[in-house]
This record gives structure tokens, sequence and C-alpha cells, in this order.
């Protein structure tokens, strides 16, 4: 059996995605994007057989044991499922108390059928058969196989009265009203989809409610393979979740469009499970829209606020190194199944030369026209545009601070140039010899690779360039070419023009550039033609 689930697109025909049964299929996007609105339009065509956990469900039990009749459960059963297919059930559970309780009671009878089968097969004498269903574990003892492997310390049983109660890690039993909101959660997402008819479309919203990743990741993939006879579609913001289940693939929800208050499309993306993504890269892609700006740095460091106010609507995401960079943008550009994405990279001058930096661009990857995020930062233009803002609020000369910036500047840069000249050099070199190395072609072919730098000659030519520009006060040119921040220069410009720290300078140029878009512009000159080739 197979449900196709057809999304109305906005600017496209509708997209059908097939889901199988024994197959899974994660829908992830932002908050608001669309998602819940997107269960329920599946759940609406599937109803007959589709089973909805939705993400507003109640997840607290007044009791333990059963409080409905089969009469009232059955009856009940039918008057959810009808309010399951109204627009308004998207917000609103007028059944939310009595969820659980159905829950409960499909455990508990699930286990009570069990048991009564295989004593019907004793008292007739049918041991063979009897042994047989006993090989089918009984619903409890599965529900505790899974929230041990889910890391979940809590082990469920059934008392009398039908009472389900919990122990901890060989506690006395307590009612497992008393679980914790996460123990709840797992305890009732997992007997919902343990006790539905083979055959079920099950339709999980948010499962990952009060649970970290650690925990609902193989409660879900326990779930999936205790249930191969059913299909699923999981609504998530946890990014880890379909990555964690390799053979699943992932609608990405871009957004949705409305006429009045009803959504008539969506936009979207569907992921195949792809072998020629590694794990790394196809966590990049799910958590991003569909411009990638890989750019070198990690979360935490200066390049990924800056490039977040320059790139808006792009993914930034960090990569350690600028080879880690060229690799995530060749790697998203050469998978056919993810023509939807459009990948560039961003990565530190470092000296290279004008011919690595053209045959990096041809390749998605653009290269600063300057040494480093840092030379953005501390460029002068942009100190000078600061040390105004900072002189309009403390009534300070704005001249006077760019000029003490400026001496402060070279007072702690001069005691390093020797070490940042060689740190140039060094820089340069890496790039030449990383420029020159054997590709595929060459090492096919066969013959030898000779590589000669003359040293001497590069150590000179970079002394001396240092010199020129410091004997011309050529500020610019030092902040632009050279490891600036590998001296105490930033910190001593900072206080120079009125700040504390660097964090509040560096603060206040990124305040700067959500503010004048003069000078968002200035900076994003820094990119080459990066902005236009975006599309921003």
């Amino acid at each position: 059996m197979a449900f196709d689930l057809t999304i109305p697109q906005p600017s496209s025909s509708p997209l059908t995605v097939t889901v199988n049964i024994g197959e899974t299929l994660f829908l992830l996007g932002a908050n608001g994007a669309g998602k819940s609105n997107l269960m329920h339009l599946f759940y609406q065509r599937h109803r007959n057989n589709a089973k909805r956990i939705s993400a507003h469900r109640q997840t607290w039990l007044s009791t333990n044991a059963i409080t409905l009749s089969p009469e009232q459960k059955r009856s009940t059963d039918i008057n959810i499922r009808n309010a399951d297919t109204e627009a308004y059930s998207r917000w609103r559970d007028d059944y939310a108390p009595q969820r659980p309780s159905i829950a409960i009671y499909d455990l508990i009878d699930a286990e009570n059928v069990r048991a009564r089968t295989i004593a019907e097969a004793v008292d007739a004498a049918d041991i063979d058969l009897a042994k047989t269903l006993a090989k089918n574990d009984a619903p409890i003892k599965v529900i505790n196989e899974i929230l041990r492997l889910s890391n979940i310390p809590i082990k469920i049983s059934v008392e009398g009265n039908d009472q389900v109660v919990a122990s901890k890690s060989g506690s006395s039993p307590y009612s497992i009203a008393e679980l914790s909101d996460g123990e709840r959660n797992a305890l009732l997402v997992a007997a919902d989809v343990l006790t539905v008819p083979s055959e079920t479309l099950i339709l999980i919203d948010e499962p990952e409610r009060h649970l970290h990743r650690s925990i609902i990741s193989p409660l879900l993939t326990s779930l999936f393979e205790k249930r191969p006879d059913c299909a699923f579609v999981v609504s998530t913001h946890e990014v880890m979740l379909p990555i964690d289940n390799q053979t699943a693939r992932t609608l990405l929800i871009r957004g949705c469009v409305y006429s009045g208050v009803s959504v008539t499309g969506w936009d979207v993306d569907l992921v195949e499970p792809d072998s020629e993504i590694d794990e790394s890269l196809r966590r990049d892609i799910l958590g991003a829209r569909r411009k990638l700006l890989f750019i070198e740095g990690t979360e935490n460091s200066l390049d990924k606020p800056l490039y977040g106010l320059v790139f808006p609507g792009v993914s930034i995401v960090p990569k350690s190194s600028s080879r880690e960079v060229e690799n995530a943008v060749a790697g998203i550009s050469a998978a056919a199944s993810l023509h939807w994405l459009q990948p560039f990279g961003v990565i530190d001058n470092d000296g290279r030369t004008q011919t690595a930096i053209d045959e990096l661009k041809a390749s998605g990857i653009y290269a600063l026209s300057v040494y480093s995020v840092e030379s953005i930062y501390y460029d002068p233009d942009v100190q000078r545009l600061v040390a105004e803002r900072q002189a309009a609020v403390t009534g300070a000369d704005s001249a006077a601070l760019i000029a003490n910036a400026k001496a402060a500047g070279f007072a702690a840069i001069m005691p390093h140039t020797a070490r940042l000249s060689r740190r140039a050099v060094e820089k340069t070199i890496r790039e030449d010899i990383l420029h020159r190395l054997p590709g595929q072609p060459e090492i096919k072919a066969g013959n030898p690779i000779n590589i000669s730098i003359d040293l001497a000659a590069v150590a000179s030519a970079q002394r001396t360039r240092l010199e020129d520009n410091i004997a011309n006060e050529n500020f610019s040119e030092i902040i632009s070419g050279y490891p600036i921040r590998e001296t105490p220069a930033l910190t001593t410009i900072a206080r120079a023009l009125g700040f504390q720290d660097r964090n509040q300078y560096e603060s206040a140029v990124r305040k700067l550039l959500i503010d004048d878009s003069s000078a968002l512009a200035a900076v994003r000159s820094f990119f080459g033609t990066l902005t236009d080739d975006i599309g921003l």
C-alpha cells in the first residue's frame, strides 16, 4: 500500500510525494512555514487510514487507569476522527483530555487481546499455536524495550484494575500520571504508534516536545523499526532527526501562501536520501535556505554575524578552513539531486595570487579583497563612520578619535612588523604551493612535478612592501594586507575610538550596517561581484 501526498505549489504544478508502507518522510521548516497546515491536509486526504498525533497534543494524564467504557471509547474515536478533519483542529483540540486516555486504553486493550488469544490456544490444547502467538512480544514489553533504547530509565507495567504504573531504576511503582513531561510524551507517542492498525499512515507533529535529541532520535528510530507495516510522516524543527534516519526523505518547507485564512500552496523542496552527500554537508543543507554561503570560521567567530547582515536571506554556514569551504561548495554543485540549491563560498584572501582568486571564483568561491574579516571591521573608512556615530553620542571630536586610532594602531603594530611580514610570506607560499599541486590528470600522466620557490626573493619583496607602507603611514594597506588580529592593534584601535574593548567596537560596526545602507554598500564592495552573483 502507498500513500500519495500531493502538495499544491504557488508557482508550479503540484508536487506528489509517494510514501510507501515501511517508509518515512520528514517535514522540516521554520516556525510559521506551514508544516502543521500541510500535516492537516495529509490527514484530510487519508483520514480513513491515518493516525494524527498533533503538535498541540495534551501530554498530561488525570489518572493512570481506564476511564472509558468500550462504547464510550468507540464513539469518542469516531468523534475525534471527524473533528481532526476540521480546519480548527490545527490549533484547537476539543478532545484533548480524551486522547491520552484513549492511548492508554488501546495499550491495555492490546495487552489483554494478546493474553486472551494465547489463553484460547492453550484452552484448545493447541500448544504450538500458543507458542507461536507468544513470540509476538506484548505491547508493554515492546514499550519498555523502546524506552530503554531511548535512554529513558523507566519501566511500565499493568497492575490490578488495569492501572498502568511506572518504576524508575528499581523504585516502587507509581502512577504514570506522575511521570515527567518528556517521559509522558514518549510513552503516549509510543502507545499511539504501537497500537494503530497495520497499513496506517502515521502523522506525528513535533515529536520532540519536552525531549532532548539524544532521546527522541532513538525513540523514533525504534518505533519505525517496530512498525514496518505502517508509513510515517514526521514534522519537526530538529534538523538532526532526518540525518539520524539515513533512508528517509526530507521535505523542506520554505513557506506557504494564503487565500483569506486558508493555506493554498506551499513552497517546498524534496531531499532524497543521497549517498553522495556526507553527513555534515547534509546537516548544512537541511537547516538552510536555498542559497547557502559557506564561510571560514565558527558559529561564534566574527565572520558569521557580519555576513548575515551583508547577505540577508542567505544561510551562512561556517566551516573550519578554506579547504572545507571549497569541498562543501563542490559537493553540493556536483549533486544532481540538489539542483535547487545555490552554494557559494567566501574565504580569506590570505595573500592569494590573482590567478588563484580567479580560478576559485569560477568554482563559486570568492576570496575577500582584504586579508581577513578583521580587515573589514577595522577598515579606516569603517572606523571613520563608527567614530562619527560615537562622537555624535559622546560629543567627542570624530577627527581626533580617528587620528588617535591610527596612531595607536601603528604603535601596536610596530613591534610586530617582522612577524607580520613572515606570516604574510608564509601564507603566500602556502597558497602558491597548493595551487601548483598536481590534480588527477597530472597524477594519471605520471610525469615529474618540480615546485621551486625563491624564498629569499618572496621574503625580501614582502618586507620591502611592509616597510614602505609604514614609512608612508599607509594605514589602510597595513590593515587590509596583513594578519593584524595577531597583534594588539585591534584592541588599541577600539579603545582609541572610545570603546571599552573590541567586542563593543565590533558590535558598533554591525549596528552601523543595520542602520546605514551606504555603509552596508561600502562593506559589500569587499566581496567583489558576490552580492550581484548571489542575487541581492
